[in-house]
């Protein structure tokens, strides 16, 4: 299966054709839509044939365009878990939990110098819900087999996280990351420890051979399992 990314430096938004239609895997920072789809022309693929939108996880940098996007291309559906949408609501991320470094801690802050620190993006209005399918027991299967992937919840970044393995891969939203400010593969932001680290060993499980981060350039299943027993001893510093 060809993988598209048609995201930027900062951020991963991923494409792929399922048989009913394009897939895309996250969107992207508000504003940025524009250069997605540019983009994904380069590829061929006009957004007009996206059928569904693989959200795993409802903040800024993932959700930053979606109800634009909604609003431009009515026929997309945004695949979701259930603990998502009041959050999509909101349009501002969640502040439980906290920084996994202080290399996080000091790029966290100096987005808040820059005015991003509120991480606050379009909030999804009331005309747009219809189109989100939460994630259920009963609609697992199908949404599967729409998918043509495994869907995995691994909460601990946040709540609401979901990853989607698709034959030797898996897209693991911020569930893990590559590159500064991530250390070892850790995610800059962590909800709930324990359940973070639980979520790695899901992933490892799985015995994907890559691991595709929205951040970062994909990297090999077996830097999760190098890494995992580091997960304990990190400390989490709130922001203040």
């Amino acid at each position: 299966m060809v993988i598209y990314n048609v995201g930027n430096r900062v951020m991963n938004t991923y494409i792929y054709h399922a048989p009913e239609g394009y897939v895309m895997i996250d969107t992207g920072y508000e504003h940025s839509l524009k250069n997605v789809e540019r983009r994904s022309y380069r590829h061929g693929i006009v957004l007009s044939n996206i059928k569904y939108v693989f959200l795993t996880h409802a903040h800024d940098d993932h959700a930053g365009f979606l109800n634009e996007l909604l609003w431009k291309y009515p026929d997309i559906k945004v695949i979701i878990h259930s603990r998502a949408m009041p959050t999509l609501l909101r349009g501002q991320n969640s502040f439980i939990g906290g920084c996994s470094s202080l290399i996080a801690l000091a790029f966290c802050k100096f987005m808040g110098l820059i005015g991003k620190g509120k991480h606050l993006f379009p909030a999804i209005e009331q005309q747009n819900i219809g189109k989100f399918v939460e994630i259920s027991p009963q609609n697992l299967s199908s949404l599967e087999a729409i998918l043509q992937g495994k869907i995995l919840l691994t909460p601990g970044h946040t709540s609401d996280s979901i990853s989607l393995k698709i034959d030797n891969k898996i897209f693991c939203g911020d569930a893990a990351m590559n590159g500064i400010p991530s250390i070892k593969r850790v995610t800059i932001w962590i909800e709930d420890k324990s359940a973070y680290q639980n979520s790695w060993n899901i992933l490892t499980n799985e015995k994907a051979d890559w691991i595709y981060p929205a951040h970062g350039k994909p990297f090999k299943r077996g830097d999760l399992e190098k890494y995992i027993n580091c997960i304990p001893k990190i400390r989490l510093y709130e922001l203040k």
